[in-house]
């Protein structure tokens, strides 16, 4: 008997016990903070069909949930963050030194938020790795990688996460931020003896038709980056130049593209060359590639028996 009053003692004790409580009362308010949010974040697509609002707000919901669960607790324990301040203190330095990556990849990805590097859905290159952000989280960066065995810009179906530190430590090569375009070129051999004017002619003719859209989207893009950067204002229209090398006449075309359409308008620009060549070919301009059999040496074969 008397060991059961002292146990039912002890059971009331620690039931009663300030602290106790305290824990009690912390799991629950985050176990209510956290099904909150989940439901918050899940009921986000039924109000809101635009995929990167979506993907926005339920950033922002995660946030504010992390932000109201570290006040809450602030609050439940806020008498006991004074005696502990000088221990919290020492113990903050080594944990510093210890996660001193994981910090500065905390550091990067709010550089990253306000300092404009990049957003979701813009098309990057960090370090060694190239690829369209599809997620910023708080320590790192996910990218669908582009390029490697993969010809053109394509995916390759890899998906990086690379840490937020590195906006620290490397270039950041932004392909769609403030001009999402880009400069290609196509060299095309054409043989010696063609109307090289003509061809100029035909070439530009061709180039301004496929990528006219984009060289007008280009210029009004190039002006807000002229305002915003000191940068001196550049030729956004197709340029056909050429060169003499043995045997051929090299000319290059130099045109202005959407970052994401630059293999595809490259593809078409090369068969509208190609059938626009082939039609000429008879006339004045024909390509480098052609080869034409002009004599073949007499041969005679005697053949014996054996």
């Amino acid at each position: 008997m008397n060991n059961f009053l002292s146990l039912e003692g002890g059971l009331q004790k620690i039931l009663f016990d300030p602290t106790v409580g305290k824990i009690i009362l912390t799991v629950i308010g985050l176990i209510i903070i956290f099904v909150i949010s989940k439901v918050v974040g899940g009921n986000v697509g039924k109000f809101v069909k635009e995929g990167n609002n979506r993907y926005y707000i339920k950033k922002v919901v995660n946030f504010i949930a992390f932000l109201i669960a570290i006040l809450f607790l602030s609050t439940v324990f806020s008498d006991k963050f004074s005696s502990l301040s000088v221990a919290i203190g020492v113990a903050g330095a080594g944990i510093a030194f210890a996660l001193q990556e994981v910090i500065a990849s905390v550091a990067g990805w709010m550089a990253i938020l306000f300092g404009g590097f990049y957003s979701t859905g813009d098309r990057v290159q960090v370090g060694g790795s190239k690829g369209d952000v599809i997620d910023i989280g708080v320590l790192r960066t996910t990218l669908m990688e582009l390029g490697q065995w993969v010809n053109g810009d394509l995916y390759t179906g890899r998906i990086i996460r690379v840490a937020n530190s590195f906006v620290f430590k490397e270039p950041v090569f932004n392909y769609s931020a403030d001009f999402p375009f880009l400069w290609d070129e196509l060299v095309v051999p054409i043989k010696w003896g063609s109307d090289l004017a003509k061809t100029a002619e035909m070439f530009e003719s061709i180039t301004e038709d496929l990528v006219g859209d984009f060289t007008d989207g280009s210029k009004k893009a190039w002006a807000k980056v002229v305002n915003k950067f000191r940068i001196e204002d550049a030729k956004l229209d197709p340029i056909i130049t050429y060169a003499f090398t043995p045997g051929q006449v090299d000319y290059t075309i130099r045109y202005i593209v959407d970052y994401k359409m630059r293999r595809t308008v490259k593809y078409q620009l090369s068969q509208k060359l190609i059938a626009a060549i082939e039609a000429e070919k008879s006339t004045e301009i024909a390509s480098a590639s052609e080869y034409q059999l002009t004599h073949v040496a007499d041969m005679s074969v005697r053949m014996s028996p054996s």
